[in-house]
């Protein structure tokens, strides 16, 4: 016993990744335009990809995904992220990286304020670029009503050119994102959202079953307007 006990001590064992991480730090949200805007931008990539199970949307969660990063308490969540590839059958209230098969953001959206512009736009950045490899990168700032987005070539982020519409094209999502002023959750805001390849605004389920709704309204309503005529005849 003794002996094998030696031979162990030769070996740096390699520390076992915790299973009982932080899922939130305490810390609110900027504003409550923070939170519906990562709720709008899940519920229309979700019903974008509906008939999809290959995916995963979430917003305002940690992100492991190193060992070092949690001895450091380096907690890092973006704003809104989406991972392709993956079983999106079950959800999640964090992403940990190596119980993902190593799998990490293909893009991320970072919805800017005061307080969090220079992280945004520095260190974040270069960690999406650096260790994230994450394609698609946007930073909306609501403040300015300014959005900028970057895709990976390479080692470096490349700025993404914008349309006439000041929108711009997401290669991960294949939709425009751009901004749209109307009303979310009873509020009336400028929001930031996804547009289709025609230019228009991708609805949420909700919106759906709403445009859904009226068009039936307005095809029974045209149905009646016929049969009241043919009964004048």
């Amino acid at each position: 016993m003794s002996q094998f006990i030696e031979v162990l001590e030769r070996y740096e064992i390699p520390d076992l990744p915790p299973t009982d991480l932080p899922e939130e730090d305490g810390e609110p949200l900027e504003s409550n335009w923070h939170r519906d805007q990562i709720s709008l931008l899940i519920d229309v990539v979700r019903h974008r990809w509906a008939d999809r199970s290959d995916f995963f949307a979430g917003g305002n969660m940690f992100i492991y995904y190193s060992l070092q990063q949690v001895r450091n308490r380096d907690y890092k969540g973006p704003d809104f992220f989406v991972v392709k590839e993956i079983d999106g059958g079950h959800s999640r209230q964090k992403w940990v990286v190596w119980e993902e098969n190593g799998r990490y953001p293909n893009i991320i959206i970072e919805l800017m304020s005061p307080t969090t512009k220079e992280t945004d736009l520095g260190s974040k950045k270069d960690l999406y670029r650096q260790t994230f490899r994450t394609t698609d990168y946007f930073c909306y700032d609501p403040d300015e009503n300014h959005l900028q987005g970057w895709r990976l070539v390479g080692e470096e982020y490349v700025p993404i050119e914008p349309d006439d519409n000041g929108r711009l094209w997401s290669s991960q999502l294949e939709a425009w994102l751009g901004t749209w002023e109307g009303v979310y959750q009873k509020e009336t805001a400028v929001w930031l959202r996804l547009y289709d390849e025609n230019g228009q605004p991708v609805p949420t389920a909700a919106e759906f079953e709403r445009q859904r709704a009226e068009a039936a309204e307005a095809e029974l309503v045209e149905l009646r307007r016929k049969l009241a005529n043919y009964e004048n005849l």
